[in-house]
């Protein structure tokens, strides 16, 4: 029986895997380092919670995350043209000591069963929304496209900074990486608009971790994405996660299997609710185990963690996978 990490090798390199790759089970998540603990994010309940960037977010109770609070008041970039006055960039200028607790987190992985795998949130494209607010980001792509590059460079910059960090003191094999770039329907700006405004910076990020051994990226984005894919295989994502199944997976897997592969094909609203039942989970993993198949695919619900809104449902999508293991790999 392979391990957890060498069948998920398996699956997305289109060799033989014993079984699906159930979910996240093949990486460790590490959510600590010491930029991440002092910024600082809200928990169930909080309200306005102030972060290292300056920006305000809050998770009512009710919703299934947090979000920035955008008012006039709370916004932090209020005249884009002059935006280096009002942002001011988190230092990331720790002692080795501060390291100490997330190395011995790293320490106790077995890289022979998972992938040591940092966790970092928002991306390059959500910190542009979480500092200007997202209509106010959407336009000025078109209205401000300079201040925009230039906005873009420094967030850049910083994760490049901060990937530094992470490959000195972690050594990590994968990313977990999160930028959502569209919703249900449709990207937030255009193939053309995507190419020229984010897919340098990527290619950047994410080169830079390959090159200091970062063997799997896994990007999330539960959205619309499809028509980035080109640009996602460019910039060097292995996984597409969170994929929801309004991208028609099936054609992604025929069209681009073997350069990328997908994690999801369950919409969490689908069966992460208050009226799931463990019948409507069987249902939606049956339909995308067998409709997806055993390569370049791993099923999972779109939700950007090993976790679910509503107790006993990642339990559930864990146990129903398994079972479709055991029934399509006999």
């Amino acid at each position: 029986m392979l391990t957890k990490r060498q069948n998920m090798i398996e699956t997305i390199r289109g060799g033989k895997p014993d079984r699906f790759v159930n979910q996240y089970e093949a990486f460790a998540i590490m959510m600590g380092s010491p930029h991440n603990t002092k910024n600082k994010n809200p928990a169930y309940g909080e309200l306005n919670v102030v972060n290292a960037w300056g920006v305000t977010k809050s998770w009512p109770i009710g919703t299934p995350g947090a979000f920035p609070v955008h008012d006039a008041a709370h916004v932090v970039i209020k005249d884009i043209t002059k935006w280096r006055e009002y942002v001011k960039v988190p230092t990331l200028k720790y002692p080795a000591s501060a390291w100490e607790p997330y190395i011995a987190e790293m320490e106790k992985i077995d890289r022979k069963e998972q992938f040591v795998t940092p966790f970092y949130a928002p991306g390059i494209f959500e910190q542009c929304h979480y500092l200007l607010e997202i209509a106010n980001c959407l336009i000025n792509f078109y209205e401000e496209p300079e201040a925009m590059h230039e906005i873009i460079d420094m967030i850049t910059e910083f994760e490049l900074e901060y990937a530094e960090n992470v490959c000195k003191y972690l050594k990590p094999d994968a990313l977990f990486h999160h930028d959502d770039w569209g919703s249900q329907i449709s990207t937030f700006i255009s193939p053309d608009m995507f190419k020229e405004f984010f897919l340098p910076s990527y290619k950047k990020l994410y080169g830079y971790y390959k090159s200091h051994g970062v063997e799997v990226i896994l990007h999330h984005s539960d959205s619309y994405a499809a028509t980035l894919v080109p640009y996602m295989i460019e910039m060097g994502i292995d996984i597409w996660q969170g994929v929801m199944r309004s991208n028609h997976l099936e054609d992604l897997i025929k069209q681009y299997g073997g350069q990328i592969s997908f994690m999801g094909g369950i919409d969490s609203a689908n069966v992460d609710f208050p009226g799931w039942t463990r019948e409507i989970v069987a249902a939606e993993v049956k339909r995308a185990c067998e409709t997806y198949g055993k390569l370049y695919f791993i099923p999972s619900a779109s939700q950007g963690l090993p976790l679910s809104n509503y107790p006993g449902v990642y339990e559930a999508l864990t146990a129903e996978i398994d079972h479709m293991s055991k029934v399509m790999f006999k």
